[in-house]
């Protein structure tokens, strides 16, 4: 049974309020600018590419090829990094009045404890979409009424409020947000890792429940993260399931956050060990940002598992 339910994950708030200071406006500027620099250097290489092509040229056609990847890789990847610092608003709870549903803003709705809604609040980050989508945080244990009238009937989150309509379900929510928002691409286009993808992808609940029944009992706690190391072996030019940074790692990522410092204290077993393609994966994503912004207290979190999973 997943641990995880939606509707009653615990949230925390906090006292910051959302507006960005005039430096954080300069250094997001700056990184825009950037960023039209490097499309630009990697369209007139891209050009430079058609005309050699053109002619016959097999020499440079190679080098344009792989320089108009490492540019775009780049500018990606100083966006996926880079991510502006931002104030958390607190959480809503029943006290709370609504926003203003439907008004135009993008909202998504998210809880701080939740993995689920993690998972989106990433790819919101990783796309660059903080001044785009609007984080609003429910108080699950003691959420609104107006939450599950006027915005989600489903009442849990995450969920997203774009068009005049809300959408939910958190590996719906991130390809969503990669397919119609900009923002560096976080699936790539080469068949054999978007195969792939879907593979990893379906596999997350069974990862979960896997490493959930191991603590309840004296099922292979190791069985999990064997899956995981097999799967980073996959692809070798990158730390990553698919080589480059994707939505895969993205759906991992919270649950990996949660049931590394868990395994740890109640089986003590370091799930690292004996898997290097593991560690390695773990060590990366903790230099990415957007990723890194999300993150709650280990403590915090094993707590919170140990109560809902044991009872302690």
């Amino acid at each position: 049974m997943n641990p995880y339910d939606h509707h009653s994950i615990s949230s925390s708030s906090s006292s910051f309020s959302s507006e960005s200071s005039d430096d954080e406006a300069l250094l997001l500027m700056t990184a825009q600018t950037n960023l039209a620099i490097s499309i630009y250097l990697a369209n007139q290489l891209q050009d430079q590419h058609k005309k050699r092509k053109n002619k016959g040229g097999g020499g440079p056609k190679r080098r344009s090829r792989a320089a108009i990847h490492r540019l775009r890789a780049e500018a990606d990847e100083k966006i996926i990094r880079n991510v502006q610092v931002e104030e958390l608003p607190p959480a809503l709870d029943s006290t709370s009045e609504p926003p203003s549903v439907f008004d135009g803003t993008t909202r998504l709705y998210i809880s701080y404890m939740c993995p689920y809604a993690q998972r989106v609040w990433i790819t919101r980050n990783c796309k660059g979409l903080q001044e785009k989508i609007k984080l609003v945080a429910i108080d699950l244990p003691n959420r609104p009424d107006w939450y599950k009238e006027k915005v989600y009937p489903a009442n849990k989150v995450p969920a997203l409020e774009h068009n005049n309509e809300v959408i939910g379900e958190s590996l719906d929510l991130i390809r969503y947000l990669d397919t119609n928002f900009e923002g560096p691409v976080l699936l790539p286009n080469d068949p054999a890792k978007r195969e792939f993808a879907e593979e990893l992808l379906s596999y997350t609940s069974e990862f979960s429940s896997g490493v959930v029944g191991s603590i309840k009992g004296d099922a292979n706690v190791g069985a999990p993260f064997d899956y995981l190391e097999a799967a980073l072996s996959k692809f070798s030019d990158g730390p990553f399931f698919l080589g480059e940074f994707s939505l895969v790692d993205i759906a991992y990522a919270p649950f990996v956050e949660r049931y590394q410092p868990l395994v740890l204290d109640v089986k003590k077993y370091d799930i690292t060990s004996g898997r290097p393609k593991l560690a390695s994966w773990i060590e990366e994503l903790n230099k990415i940002d957007g990723y890194r912004q999300t993150k709650r207290d280990p403590a915090e979190l094993v707590a919170s598992l140990k109560k809902r999973i044991l009872g302690i």
